[in-house]
């Protein structure tokens, strides 16, 4: 058994208990439907069809649950297939979804190597795995030979990989403990991992870093930050070579604003997107993951702003948002650990509340009695605010319901 499947076997992660699937749902990014439709499908998805999707490595569920109830809700047809070297992580998996009685989920034992073999996908999940890979582009081209997309350059793939600058002191511990700890089962790698760790002075770079939390969660949170045995951090430039190298391309990262370089500095100079990204991350400093998602090289799929497509606000209810928007108040935002204080012009409001999921923007702006051209003009500037911090995305998801 690899040290890698051994640890999972051992700690299952993320560490999840299916009875609270009562209680709470947890979402968030990549594989919530509306984010697939707006950067993988220009917002225009017909839902009327089955998403056939992969979980691949799907570990412990999070993303699978997301999809399959958020869809179910929907009242959308799906046929999602799991995928993960872990037989405990897919147990853990396959408990939560019959806690919730989902359906249309195939679950395999197996490699994210081998995603050909279990069919052709519109979409496919892979989220904090390919960084554990000994061969990264081996994983990338192996998902993108499983994507079938249900017209030519539709769909795509939703990634996590790890940073480098928001994970500031984690690789030096995890090559010391790799070295005095090789060749120690996990529960026994655990104890005296977390003795050793106990003993490292409060000034060290990873006790400083307050973006770090995962160790404080778990046992399972502990082992995989700080005893992995196979970890390596992308930094933007790293992540777009090897999306290039392997036939994808980045669609866009659900969250663009960290990597804008105008936050720091006239950029204008500077014409590569790419450089101008990467120069972003290493100001930032605090983005320790790379979420978003990716298209086949050559197919843009990201939605833009039109009258003809349905907006949908995350992070609050439209009716609040308008509320604040109304008086004259900014809108918080999280970015690394700093909340940032958004604006939206007081005319906005009436446009926002009338934000349901289920209007378009042309619908929007009647009710808004609004003309066409002011409605353009306002919303430009809300799209302009919010898409750059995920808070705003575009799907037909609700369409007709």
């Amino acid at each position: 058994m690899s040290n890698v499947k051994a640890q999972y076997e051992a700690y299952p992660y993320p560490q999840r208990d299916p009875a609270d699937e009562a209680k709470r749902l947890i979402t968030g990014s990549p594989s919530d439907p509306r984010e697939i439709d707006h950067f993988l499908f220009g917002g225009r998805r017909d839902w009327s069809k089955p998403l056939r999707a992969l979980f691949a490595g799907g570990g412990t569920g999070d993303g699978l649950i997301q999809l399959a109830q958020m869809l179910t809700i929907a009242r959308r047809p799906y046929d999602i297939t799991y995928v993960d070297l872990s037989s405990a992580s897919r147990a853990v998996a396959e408990a939560r979804a019959k806690q919730r009685g989902l359906s249309g989920i195939t679950f395999h034992t197996g490699s994210l190597l081998d995603a050909a073999g279990y069919g052709s996908f519109d979409y496919i999940d892979c989220c904090g795995v390919l960084h554990h890979l000994p061969d990264p582009a081996a994983g990338f081209s192996a998902l993108r030979a499983a994507l079938g997309g249900e017209d030519a350059g539709q769909g795509g793939l939703g990634f996590m990989v790890y940073a480098p600058y928001g994970r500031s002191g984690v690789y030096p511990l995890q090559e010391a403990f790799r070295k005095l700890l090789d060749g120690l089962p996990p529960k026994d790698r655990l104890a005296a991992g977390k003795a050793i760790y106990a003993r490292i002075p409060n000034g060290h770079p990873f006790k400083t870093n307050p973006h770090l939390v995962d160790h404080k969660q778990s046992d399972a949170g502990f082992y995989d930050l700080l005893l992995h045995t196979q970890d390596q951090a992308f930094d933007v430039g790293r992540l777009l070579g090897t999306l290039e190298a392997t036939d994808w391309q980045l669609a866009g990262f659900c969250q663009s604003r960290p990597y804008d370089l105008t936050r720091f500095m006239d950029a204008s100079t500077i014409s590569d997107p790419a450089a101008r990204m990467a120069l972003a991350e290493q100001m930032n400093g605090t983005i320790k993951t790379h979420v978003g998602y990716a298209t086949p090289k050559g197919h843009a799929g990201i939605a833009k702003a039109a009258p003809n497509l349905i907006p949908h606000l995350r992070g609050a209810k439209p009716g609040k948002i308008a509320q604040s928007v109304a008086a004259g108040k900014p809108l918080p935002v999280q970015d690394g650990g700093e909340t940032i204080r958004v604006s939206l012009p007081k005319a906005a409001a009436p446009m926002l509340a009338a934000v349901n999921g289920q209007r378009d923007l042309a619908a929007i702006a009647r009710r808004a009695k609004l003309d066409p051209i002011a409605a353009q003009t306002i919303w430009a500037q809300v799209d302009r605010a919010l898409t750059p911090w995920g808070m705003l995305l575009y799907s037909d998801l609700l369409k007709g319901l």
